[in-house]
């Protein structure tokens, strides 16, 4: 135990949350090979993908999750998503907890990476609230939902669809079992339910927009002025992307997806498809008949996800937030911009740059390689990738013919994209040992 202990110090906390994610991966992957979990035959690359996609919470699948896997293999990819979306190292600690082991401040440092936490104090209290709130809340929502699936499945297929959609929207995973009306059909047939649509979309937003901005709403209740300027900031950039998204949406479908919709079909599904494009991947529109136009929005979207320390995927509300700040106070020569009465420090730029930078610059080299392997048109590789990076999970329907390689490739997009780009690219790199040396200032030429 000491031998495994010490080398475990040889790794850093970023490698050892990417290695904890590599290893939940690694026993999905063991666990849907088996006979038990499908009812046919299981390739090595499917049950990888499957479990990767799972576990990193994104809904992008080689095999249709209702038809190809058994229950046990549903209940193996249920448990994946709900360990990926609140996090490894937060279900580690609490079970700690509950048998009363010590916790080490070696183990509070990676649940503060792992969760991106911006403090240790408190941690492992934070810990419980976690997995306290999202089961109360999956519970809340699973029932709202079993009012809708049990007269229409029955009472056990209702119960065990409830849950598995409820936990699948609140992980923001976009798994599904509607694939036993048509395969791959998502919920396409509840496009028009009212119910079914806003219970969805209200599961995917509260696990967008993060664990602390729960605890600073329920700490502070309506009180504006004492939030943090982080909630407010997600409160914001949520707000504004879902409404503003959903209005882009309803004016390019007009004569697309939305064409034969009523005026409130068309507004449904325009806001479930603004909500659902940041990291959750249900669609009640088929995705490949979307217009270009609303393709390059759902790929923003998609890019941008939700917000830190949430079960959400993609760069972060945040992070594109202090961009934009730092982008029109540049403009105005302003080198500390403000929000809320509070100014951004400069550290937050230097981190929001290399994440955007890192994520791009990743989806254009997969994309890259995907069109020259597979021949595929850009726009649907393009949208596949963001799709992946920012663990999305929808889709145009390529992903199903990729070969080896491009399923591969889109895989470990997917893993990077849980993990965060900066986290693994430093995990790989190692960057606590880069030495900080200073060098001579000289100005270049920029723009």
């Amino acid at each position: 135990m000491e031998k495994m202990m010490l080398k475990a110090k040889k790794f850093s906390n970023v490698q050892i949350v990417s290695l904890g994610y590599f290893c939940v991966s690694l026993v999905g992957t063991i666990l849907l090979l088996l006979p038990i979990s499908s009812h046919g035959e299981t390739t090595v690359l499917q049950a990888i993908f499957t479990a990767v996609s799972a576990s990193c919470v994104t809904g992008l699948v080689l095999v249709d999750t209702a038809t190809h896997w058994t229950l046990f293999g549903q209940i193996v990819i249920l448990l994946l998503i709900q360990v990926g979306g609140m996090g490894f190292m937060t279900i580690g600690i609490r079970f700690m907890q509950f048998f009363r082991k010590r916790i080490s401040l070696r183990e509070k440092e990676m649940m503060v990476e792992a969760i991106n936490a911006t403090r240790l104090g408190g941690i492992t209290n934070f810990a419980k609230r976690i997995v306290t709130g999202t089961l109360i809340v999956e519970g809340i929502g699973a029932l709202c939902l079993s009012i809708k699936f049990i007269p229409e499945f029955g009472l056990g297929k209702g119960i065990f669809y409830s849950i598995f959609h409820s936990i699948s929207a609140f992980c923001n995973a976009g798994f599904d079992l509607m694939g036993i009306k048509q395969p791959y059909d998502s919920l396409l047939s509840y496009a028009g339910d009212p119910w079914v649509n806003f219970v969805i979309m209200m599961l995917i937003t509260l696990g967008g927009l993060g664990f602390f901005v729960w605890e600073d709403i329920l700490h502070n209740k309506k009180n504006w002025k004492k939030y943090y300027l982080h909630t407010k900031i997600v409160l914001l950039m949520s707000a504004i992307l879902t409404f503003g998204g959903a209005i882009a949406f309803f004016w390019m479908e007009t004569k697309g997806t939305g064409a034969d919709l009523n005026l409130w079909e068309r507004s449904v599904t325009a806001l479930f498809q603004s909500v659902t494009c940041r990291t959750a991947g249900f669609n009640t529109v088929d995705t490949a008949a979307l217009t270009d136009g609303s393709k390059i929005l759902s790929m923003i979207l998609m890019l941008i996800g939700g917000s830190s320390g949430s079960t959400a995927g993609g760069i972060k509300t945040t992070t594109i937030a202090v961009l934009l700040l730092f982008t029109i106070a540049g403009a105005r020569g302003n080198s500390r911009p403000s929000l809320f009465g509070r100014s951004i420090e400069p550290e937050a730029l230097q981190k929001a740059v290399a994440i955007f930078v890192i994520n791009i610059f990743f989806v254009l080299g997969a994309s890259f390689l995907i069109c020259a392997w597979e021949g595929l048109a850009g726009m649907d590789v393009l949208f596949e990738t963001f799709s992946a990076m920012g663990t999305v999970g929808m889709s145009t329907g390529i992903t199903r013919s990729l070969g080896t390689g491009s399923a591969s490739l889109i895989a470990l997009i997917m893993f990077f994209g849980r993990v965060g780009s900066v986290s693994l690219t430093g995990a790989l790199l190692d960057t606590s040992k880069a030495k900080k040396i200073m060098v001579p200032t000289e100005k270049i030429m920029i723009g």
